[in-house]
């Protein structure tokens, strides 16, 4: 006779945590999600969540004190909605395995509980110019900090995406280099932040010749194109790079941003050399130039004197001669 196995006992729903449902979301998350965004909501859970909530029953969460805990929050929507989204997740996670009846989120209406500093976002584009350029590429005392940074200039590639770029990505012959994934917190991807993300960018000179001078350090049929210079290894991500910048932008006296802004000097000098703002949109990996337009709009517009537009023009002409011409002309007589 076989022995009966014991049945499991399950905890009457009053005795279930918020803590508990949290955890099995995140155990959930850990296999269906992307890695970064799981470490995400792991560290959100560890640091937001948890300390309020994790003893706290989960049928003793209503909305009203759901609402008193956001209204408590500082920091702006985006972020807001970052912590509550694994909250949220956890709560329908219960309401699926009937622990609790209804989730209380869903009369949570955000945009009705911040006050309007909160909503608004603190992002804007801030991109350097030509001038600022040169002195952050001259203050590179490594030539291989110099190659990756002309490189992000000249291609809008985010950080993620540049140093997971490999040489047979870099088709000189073809004038584009192919955007093929991104290294995210110790992991490459073969995807990118939007869908549109994996795309291929027109070489230009200067990203040519970031390229031509990297290949004394790097140069190989199938390794990566940038490493770290003080390790010779992967990249770790953004830190160590962020780390570097700061160092350089203080050697170069350049006013700081953070070296995301390389990205948006990339469309927005080329929206001032005279880019259609849809092409700029396909080299950034947009799906179509709304993004573009609202961001980058007033540049399209900016002037440019004939010693910063030869300049800029140094860096940003196509290396497929072909398309040499692709910025129109302006004659100042014209105006």
């Amino acid at each position: 006779m076989v022995a009966e196995e014991p049945p499991v006992l399950v905890p009457p729903p009053s005795l279930i945590t918020v803590g508990t449902l949290l955890q099995d979301y995140l155990g959930i998350a850990e296999r269906n999600l992307e890695h970064s965004s799981f470490l995400c909501y792991q560290q959100v859970a560890k640091t937001h969540l948890l300390p309020k909530w994790a003893q706290i029953p989960a049928t003793e969460v209503s909305a009203k004190n759901l609402r008193t805990w956001i209204m408590s929050l500082t920091g702006k929507r985006k972020t807001i909605q970052l912590i509550l989204t694994p909250f949220r997740n956890a709560i329908e996670l219960g309401v699926t395995e009937e622990v609790i009846e209804a989730n209380p989120f869903d009369s949570i209406k955000l945009g009705k509980l911040l006050p309007r500093a909160q909503r608004t976002s603190a992002f804007r584009a801030d991109p350097f110019d030509i001038d600022e350029i040169d002195a952050i590429l001259a203050a590179c005392n490594r030539e291989e900090d110099r190659t990756m940074l002309q490189f992000a200039f000249c291609t809008g590639m985010r950080p993620s995406e540049y140093i997971a770029v490999r040489w047979p990505s870099a088709r000189e012959k073809h004038h584009h280099i192919a955007v093929e994934g991104a290294y995210v917190d110790g992991h490459f991807k073969d995807s990118t932040k939007t869908p549109a993300g994996l795309r291929n960018i027109d070489m230009r000179l200067g990203a040519l010749d970031a390229l031509r001078a990297q290949k004394a350090y790097t140069g190989g049929e199938t390794g990566l194109v940038f490493v770290n210079p003080a390790t010779r290894r992967q990249w770790e991500g953004d830190k160590p790079i962020y780390k570097r910048w700061k160092e350089i932008i203080a050697l170069a006296g350049v006013r700081y941003r953070n070296p995301y802004q390389t990205r948006h000097s990339f469309a927005s000098n080329l929206l001032m050399l005279g880019a259609n703002p849809l092409y700029v949109a396909s080299q950034m990996g947009h799906a179509d130039a709304t993004l573009v337009m609202r961001t980058y709009g007033k540049w399209i517009t900016a002037g440019l004197d004939d010693d910063r537009r030869q300049r800029l023009l140094k860096l940003y002409r196509q290396s497929n001669p072909k398309r040499a011409d692709e910025f129109p002309k302006f004659d100042a007589d014209d105006a």
